[in-house]
């Protein structure tokens, strides 16, 4: 019984080896997406985001954010952490 089942294993992992095609190709499967799209998405959803941002930010009455004030912020709050673990660290 044993041998009957590695047998089978053996040749069904023989099959999926040496059968031409990949799997995608025999079940017919494409993604839905492409990778352009995906990527446009994510630039549309950034975008989207940083109005609704703004919009509040302005209904407060404070300045708009910007993609750079983003990245200076991001930039100081990375030397922070580098500085409280120098400093954690060294002690």
């Amino acid at each position: 019984m044993l041998a009957l089942v590695g047998g089978l294993l053996v040749f069904l992992l023989a099959l999926g080896r040496f059968y031409p095609g990949s799997g995608a190709q025999q079940l017919d499967w494409r993604p839905t997406r492409s990778v352009e799209l995906e990527v446009q998405n994510e630039i549309d959803d950034l975008d989207q985001m940083r109005e609704a941002i703004n919009a509040r930010r302005r209904a407060r009455g404070e300045g708009e954010l910007t993609e750079d004030a983003v990245r200076a912020r991001v930039a100081e709050d990375l030397a922070e952490r580098r500085r409280l673990r120098e400093r954690d660290g060294g002690a």
